[in-house]
């Protein structure tokens, strides 16, 4: 029970620091604020995390870890539109926005969360990976497809909208992205960096 309780706690204090840091940014969280949202005494928080640094790069890590699937239906652009719409609605809903926030801010660059934005990318990839495998099979899209470039071209649009012009996003921004990118890979522009190309063309584990 006492460690089922201690994993509460802990899921309750990332979960407040998250929250802090979009309602207040970075520079003016501190340990007081995310105990007392949490529910907790600050030295609650003190035992498990030494500073704010630690405490705010364990709190993206967590939420780098999210699942990501895309369905596979069989429709492959169909399946997309479903992934890009399920990612920007979750990057736009109450747990994503404060990872949005936290890009956006001075936290961005503390050393962890180069990590951190790695393994959010990486479980990312790894789904789209997956379904561009399977469309390969299924003729749906043509041998060769590198499936980090396909998908850098499927979410730019959205991390551009939310990052860079603060602007929010809609089913047709996401809809538009998944045609724009399988347009590109089925005239063949999405292939391996140019440095790889002379590899056997295919898809690679």
């Amino acid at each position: 029970m006492t460690g089922r309780r201690g994993q509460v706690v802990r899921q309750a204090i990332l979960a407040a620091t998250l929250t802090e840091l979009a309602d207040a940014g970075y520079a003016a969280l501190t340990i007081d604020n995310v105990a007392a949202r949490a529910g907790v005494h600050k030295t609650t928080v003190y035992r498990r995390w030494a500073d704010r640094e630690s405490l705010v790069t364990d709190a993206v890590l967590e939420e780098a870890a999210t699942d990501f699937d895309i369905p596979d239906t069989g429709d492959i652009e169909a399946d997309l539109r479903t992934g890009v719409r399920s990612l920007a609605a979750w990057l736009t809903g109450p747990v994503g926005t404060p990872l949005v926030t936290l890009l956006r801010s001075d936290a961005s660059r503390l050393p962890g969360l180069a990590d951190a934005k790695q393994r959010f990318f990486a479980a990312r990839s790894q789904a789209v990976r997956s379904r561009v495998q399977s469309a390969v099979e299924c003729g749906q899209i043509p041998v060769g497809i590198d499936p980090m470039a396909l998908l850098t071209t499927l979410i730019a649009p959205v991390y551009l909208n939310l990052l860079v012009l603060d602007r929010a996003i809609t089913p047709n921004d996401c809809d538009r992205a998944v045609q724009i990118a399988l347009s590109a890979a089925q005239a063949g522009l999405l292939g391996p960096p140019p440095s790889c190309r002379h590899e056997p063309v295919g898809i690679h584990p």
